[in-house]
């Protein structure tokens, strides 16, 4: 398909790294500062404002919600090397007996593993579619594996609407809203915040749950479509091994190291302090990053049944955090410009001007959607964008749950078009962009569809 060739092509030949456009985009709103906010800053209106965007590149609570990031993808990815999910995969692929049954089994055990973690959504999704083509190969069964390989990326079409999604996971914490919004906007916005935004009213809410579902439904039904109208592809697939569970040489200064007994017993007492510390918080449905990662931490450490395996898994997720832990500063600087230049505002204020209360929902799905092709980042994203869309939803009168998942919606969607986050997926079953791109962009039109309804409707 030619719209696929050319896409691929832009984004290998003409769009930089994400860490590159990251600096493009901070020089960019250096110069916007500096030429198109008020007069009134004191002094030398240029030093200062990268004196805005030093200070907003080590905000505490910003490198807090970073490191809360890059845990919910390396716990995430640490889970998946584990051996009962090794096992789980391969019971899963004596499922996949035709393109059509491997399409339904790849795309809906993804979204649904997503749904909980987008760490470890991404990396079973790209195991599990080896596993299904190793499998189809070793029992010559006919397969179109790039089909398969894009079913297996739909769990990103979902992340951001799911218990791990940045900016709803975010607000769920008490007094994020606040502490994001203290810096620029008025007393009377401010006033307007609530302490939190628990998860009954975004992730759990009905609205957001009956969308899910039919995305479980529709986006399996579209690749049984797909699988029907396409030819087989041919297979040539060696053995993916989880690195994590190599076997190694126990010897006696690492016994520990080795110990199932003392790994088990320490996972359970990371659990037990789980219940314990976050029970009440369970109950009224407010999740948070601290909340999660505590849990997984425990759950990793009891699968993998030993330390050794553990931080074998860390060592191995750990490479896929490296575009988070670098381009968060940067990200965190420009919101920083944008506090304290009053850019933010300007912009919130734009968008009121052009936005109703009905159309605001849709003018931040579609802006979201555009800002992830170039910021590759839920939680960037929600760190640059998101106190623009708290104000302008606050001045219209929209609710601050409708808005924060409409920025959600956005962002992940656009996943289909944007190959970034497919990196990892694209090493483990050994596709090219161009392979499944064709795919993921009948996806990604299938899910605009239904994210634009539903913010219509609900």
């Amino acid at each position: 398909m030619r719209i696929t060739a050319f896409i691929e092509t832009f984004f290998r030949k003409y769009l930089p790294s994400p860490f590159t456009i990251a600096i493009i985009l901070t020089l960019i709103t250096i110069g916007v500062a500096f030429f198109f906010t008020p007069e009134a800053i004191n002094g030398n209106k240029f030093f200062n404002v990268l004196s805005y965007w030093e200070e907003g590149i080590w905000n505490t609570a910003l490198l807090e919600f970073a490191y809360q990031m890059m845990l919910i993808l390396v716990l995430g990815h640490i889970l998946v090397l584990s051996r009962p999910m090794n096992a789980l995969i391969l019971r899963l692929t004596k499922f996949a007996t035709s393109t059509v049954s491997a399409v339904v089994l790849v795309s809906v055990s993804t979204m649904l593993v997503s749904f909980f973690n987008w760490g470890l959504g991404l990396i079973f999704g790209a195991i599990l579619a080896r596993k299904v083509g190793e499998y189809a190969q070793s029992k010559s069964i006919e397969l179109n594996y790039p089909l398969v390989g894009a079913a297996g990326y739909v769990g990103f079409m979902i992340w951001h609407s799911g218990i791990s999604g940045s900016a709803p996971i975010k607000v769920a914490e008490s007094g994020h809203l606040k502490s994001l919004m203290e810096d620029f906007a008025s007393a009377d916005i401010i006033a307007m915040l609530p302490e939190s935004i628990n998860f009954d009213t975004t992730i759990f809410s009905y609205w957001n749950l009956i969308l899910f579902f039919i995305l479980l439904v529709v986006v399996p039904f579209t690749f049984v479509r797909l699988a029907k109208r396409t030819a087989s592809t041919p297979l040539s697939l060696k053995s993916y091994k989880f690195t994590s569970n190599a076997d190694a040489t126990e010897n006696d200064t690492d016994k520990l190291d080795h110990s199932k007994p003392l790994a088990i017993a320490f996972g359970c007492v990371i659990l037990v302090a789980f219940f314990y510390q976050y029970y009440t918080s369970l109950l009224s449905l407010q999740i948070t990053p601290n909340m999660l990662n505590f849990f997984m931490l425990g759950l990793a450490i009891i699968l993998h049944g030993n330390f050794a395996s553990f931080l074998k898994g860390v060592e191995e997720a750990i490479k896929g955090a490296s575009g988070i832990l670098i381009q968060f500063p940067l990200y965190f600087g420009i919101m920083g410009i944008m506090k304290s230049t009053g850019l933010v505002v300007m912009i919130s204020d734009f968008f009121v001007s052009i936005a109703t209360s009905t159309t605001l929902p849709i003018f931040t799905f579609f802006s979201a959607g555009l800002v992830n092709i170039f910021v590759p980042s839920g939680g960037g994203q929600w760190a640059i964008q998101g106190p623009i869309i708290i104000e302008s939803a606050l001045k219209l009168g929209v609710p601050l749950p409708k808005a924060i998942m409409a920025l959600a919606y956005g962002d992940q969607i656009t996943n289909m078009l944007q190959p970034f986050w497919a990196l990892p997926l694209l090493g483990i079953t050994k596709l090219k962009a161009k392979e499944i791109l064709p795919y993921t962009l009948i996806l990604m039109i299938v899910g605009i569809f239904v994210y634009v309804l539903g913010l219509l409707i609900f």
